[in-house]
């Protein structure tokens, strides 16, 4: 399993690390060249929904296909959290018919809904644990 972890390089500055080498600036809104929490949270659900989709459009368009997945939501500062995400997929299928085209259309909500591990998990709800380490264990 991929560690995860961040490690704090500033004030309301951190980079975001994984086993596998990768790593993601994160820091408040007023910082350039960094994402917010909020905004990876975002980012995830839209690359989840792209990455769910991708078989079945690939399949159809061929694997060469371009997409944008736009993604949205504002904060409600008083109960901090986001009431609402939105995701636009935008594709170009004015090289399929109609039926071709809801058909696929069809597949990739279905796909979307189904796997998208992300989505799932926003849209029932998890459990957060949230436990401190001070260091003066025994």
């Amino acid at each position: 399993m991929t560690k995860l972890w961040v490690e704090r390089t500033g004030t309301r500055r951190y980079t975001g690390h994984s086993s596998r080498g990768a790593q993601v600036l994160v820091g408040s809104e007023d910082v350039d060249g960094v994402f917010t929490p909020g905004e990876l949270l975002k980012i995830a659900l839209a690359a989840c929904s792209g990455m769910s989709s991708d078989a079945p459009l690939a399949r159809r368009l061929g694997d060469d296909y371009a997409a944008t997945i736009q993604v949205s939501g504002a904060a409600d500062r008083e109960q901090e959290r986001y009431p609402l995400l939105a995701e636009t997929l935008e594709l170009d299928l004015s090289s399929l018919d109609e039926v071709d085209r809801e058909r696929l259309l069809t597949v990739v909500r279905r796909a979307v809904e189904q796997v998208c591990t992300v989505g799932r998990t926003l849209g029932s709800g998890t459990e957060v644990r949230f436990e401190i380490d001070a260091g003066d264990r025994a």
